[in-house]
């Protein structure tokens, strides 16, 4: 089995809207004396990614609709935060307790549509999900590829992750948004286990798992919005014709979802 080593990525500043993310991501590799090589996978956080997107909102800017106003009265909540979150649903999927889960219009299903307004940058702002997280991968990869001079076939992965609660589970874990340069998913079906019987169900979903890993180095408040994991040498990511890419292969259809 690969040993992985985890490394933040120390130094970065807050990022501002139209900064160029991958250049202050390689300043941070070649600083901490890291660079990349082939097999590396960059983690970055979703909030590096929509800073640098320009996916802020000024909240001053945003006029609640009656829904937004009637529940946030309800419930103490700011309403034009909760109509942004509104304006973020594709389908909202239950409002309770204060608390919207929705489906954004990528096909998330998480918290308050992605929507934030904790570590932002700003005061009276909200930061949105990036509006395509697996081309804001492959837009970093290729740079972070050209910049480490790697052979053309040298494998490099990039996953944008953030932070989503589970059911049935207490606490938040990480979750990617986006990737490039990866399998999202390692398929075992069709293997056999050790004791030679066929799996036919346990499909893991790798880049959430390396997502996982990066958030223990980087922390929730310490300000660190990328880390290095090196040694996972990442398959590279299969293209059959018809099925989804990047992160979008992390989403479950509606079909298979027997909780919706």
């Amino acid at each position: 089995m690969p040993t992985l080593t985890l490394h933040p990525l120390m130094g970065m500043p807050e990022i501002r809207p139209g900064e160029d993310l991958a250049a202050l991501l390689w300043r941070a590799l070649t600083a901490g004396g890291l660079g990349l090589v082939a097999g590396d996978v960059v983690v970055v956080a979703q909030k590096a990614v929509s800073k640098a997107e320009g996916e802020r909102v000024p909240l001053a800017e945003v006029s609640p609709s009656p829904l937004a106003r009637d529940w946030a009265v309800r419930w103490g909540r700011d309403p034009r935060l909760v109509e942004l979150v509104l304006r973020e649903s594709r389908r909202i999927i239950r409002m309770e307790r204060g608390l919207i889960i929705a489906e954004t219009h990528h096909g998330f299903v998480c918290a308050n549509a992605g929507v934030d307004a904790s570590n932002v940058g700003g005061e009276d702002v909200a930061l949105l999900l990036p509006r395509h997280p697996d081309d804001s991968a492959a837009r970093l990869r290729e740079r972070l590829h050209a910049a480490a001079g790697l052979a053309p076939e040298a494998a490099l992965g990039v996953i944008v992750a953030d932070s989503f609660g589970r059911p049935w589970r207490v606490g938040l874990t990480q979750a990617a948004l986006g990737c490039a340069g990866l399998a999202p998913l390692l398929d075992y079906r069709g293997k056999v286990d050790r004791d030679g019987r066929p799996l036919h169900a346990t499909v893991i979903a790798v880049a959430d798992q390396l997502a996982g890993a990066a958030d223990l180095v980087c922390g929730k408040a310490e300000g660190i919005p990328a880390a290095l994991i090196r040694g996972y040498a990442p398959p590279p990511a299969a293209h059959p014709e018809g099925q989804a890419q990047g992160g979008r292969a992390l989403l479950r259809s509606p079909e298979e979802d027997l909780f919706r």
